[in-house]
């Protein structure tokens, strides 16, 4: 998929502000599943570093190019995390996803399987 103009601004602002929330834990907060929860700490770290290490964004995973979705394999389970976009009142969604100061940003990492 190619994009011009202001749509691909856009995509790219959301692609950053994305990737610095899963990689540096800024611009929003991270929310992590009961079954993560239930894994011993060091599957639980191994977890959080691969989500905030991955980087194989493809068609597949990311046709829109926003690096907000992905499922990880990590030893022997699967990872799902997802970015969602909210308001800054945390109630709705943004009205600007690609504008930092009207987006709260949630990162939820869960296993697969329990999605």
């Amino acid at each position: 998929m190619t994009m011009c103009g202001e749509n691909a601004l856009q995509v790219a602002a959301i692609r950053t502000l994305n990737d610095q929330l899963r990689q540096g834990g800024t611009g929003g907060r991270w929310f992590v599943s009961s079954g993560l929860l239930g894994l011993s700490p060091e599957q639980r770290n191994a977890v959080l570093r691969a989500v905030s290490e991955f980087s194989d964004f493809n068609e597949r995973n990311d046709p829109y190019g926003e690096h907000d979705c992905a499922i990880v394999p990590v030893g022997d389970v699967n990872v799902l995390w997802k970015i969602d976009y909210c308001d800054t009142d945390f109630v709705f969604g943004s009205p600007d996803p690609g504008d930092a100061n009207q987006t709260f940003r949630v990162i939820t990492v869960m296993l697969a399987e329990e999605y």
